[in-house]
C-alpha cells in the first residue's frame, strides 16, 4: 500500500470504530459497508445521520440560510451568544470522543 491508501483505510476504520457511540453532540453512522460498486477504488461507503443542509463553516463566517438577514439585505454575522453556544456543542463532543480514546 501507499502511505495515501494506508492512511485512507485507517481513516475510514476510525469513522467506523465512531459507529457504536451515542451523544448527542457526536454525529450518528447508521450504516456502513466495506464493499463498493464494481469498478470503484474505494474502501466502501459510511452512511450518517442527516444533520441539515449547512456547514458549520457556513454559519460561522455568514454564507448561509442560517444567518440572519440585515435590513440592507447583507448577511449578519454570529451573536456572542450564539457563538458561544456551538463552542460549548463543539467541546462537548470533543470532550466525549477522547473520553472513548477517540482522538
Amino acid at each position: 500500500y501507499s502511505k495515501n491508501c494506508l492512511a485512507s483505510r485507517q481513516s475510514f476504520w476510525a469513522e467506523l470504530n465512531v459507529a457504536r457511540l451515542d451523544h448527542q453532540n457526536v454525529v450518528r453512522v447508521i450504516a456502513a459497508s466495506t464493499c463498493s460498486p464494481a469498478g470503484q477504488d474505494s474502501l466502501g461507503t459510511i452512511i450518517m445521520e442527516y444533520v441539515g443542509n449547512s456547514t458549520l463553516h457556513h454559519v460561522i463566517y455568514g454564507t448561509n440560510w442560517i444567518t440572519e438577514k440585515k435590513k440592507d439585505g447583507g448577511q449578519e454575522s454570529l451573536s456572542l451568544v450564539q457563538s458561544l453556544h456551538y463552542s460549548c456543542d463543539i467541546v462537548a463532543g470533543l470532550v466525549f470522543l477522547h473520553s472513548q480514546l477517540i482522538a
